[in-house]
């Protein structure tokens, strides 16, 4: 008779010794259990970052983005290299007004094409990857960050006696943003923002390419489509020292309305 098997009392033969494979199958159950608990788990973990990455995009796409700031158009409010975020909940001429700091796309010629950092192969698709779902700021060359001054329909003028900017013949108080020691534009005009459009103008209005640069002087070429705003920039996040909450400036409270043409 094998040492694993035993007879049978009822005249049967041999049948399987029960106790010698009740000391076998609970090792084998338990090799079992740890192999299907590891690639449980790791199916677990899997799905989590899968669904992490499907909140972040959409999150991104619809609720709120980070950017970072390419150049100092923005002094002091936001300087080369922070990272403000923008909400797209407030994208769009009914939702944004006077005295906001929009991101919007480049409707054609405001800036010139920009190189991105070569990474290599493979850093360049995980940072592509990144700020596809939106886990890192957006590095694309096409988005600009500026101040609305004027909404549709508004009469922006450049500079009355007292070197000031009015909208619709009320002098602005940009004293709390504009770049210490700047005028308020160099450079005079007297412009209607059209339909559907914006006009948007750099804190450091000596070093900002923004409505002005691109304007005829009727307001027509140098406003910007309302379509093109991404979003408003509510807050700083980076660098931490230097965390702020946006608010819209007091000055714009006491402009009057217009009918929009």
């Amino acid at each position: 008779m094998s040492d694993r098997t035993r007879e049978d009392p009822t005249g049967g033969g041999e049948v399987p010794d029960e106790g010698a494979h009740a000391g076998e199958e609970p090792a084998t159950r338990r090799e079992r259990r740890r192999g299907g608990g590891f690639w449980h788990g790791l199916r677990e973990l899997a799905v989590i970052a899968v669904t992490a990455l499907l909140i972040s995009f959409l999150i991104k796409t619809f609720v709120m983005q980070a950017f970072w700031i390419p150049s100092g158009s923005m002094e002091d409010t936001l300087v080369y290299g922070d990272r403000v975020m923008v909400s797209k909940i407030q994208a769009g001429p009914m939702s944004v007004e006077r005295g906001d700091i929009v991101v919007f796309e480049d409707p054609g010629g405001w800036l010139p094409a920009v190189q991105r950092p070569d990474r290599g192969p493979l850093m360049d698709a995980v940072f592509s990857g990144l700020e596809f779902v939106g886990i890192v700021p957006s590095s694309q060359g096409n988005h600009l960050i500026k101040r609305i001054v004027g909404m549709p329909g508004d009469t922006v003028v450049c500079c009355d006696d007292e070197d000031r900017l009015s909208v619709n013949g009320q002098p602005l108080d940009e004293s709390d943003y504009l770049y210490p020691g700047d005028a308020p534009s160099t450079v005079p005009f007297e412009i209607t923002v059209p339909e559907d459009h914006v006009w948007l103008l750099g804190d450091h209005r000596s070093n900002s390419r923004d409505s002005r640069a691109n304007d005829d002087g009727t307001g027509s070429e140098g406003s910007v489509p309302t379509d093109n705003i991404v979003g408003k920039a509510f807050v700083l996040i980076y660098p931490f020292s230097n965390f702020t909450w946006f608010s819209t400036p007091d000055t714009y409270a006491s402009v009057p309305e217009t009918t929009t043409p």
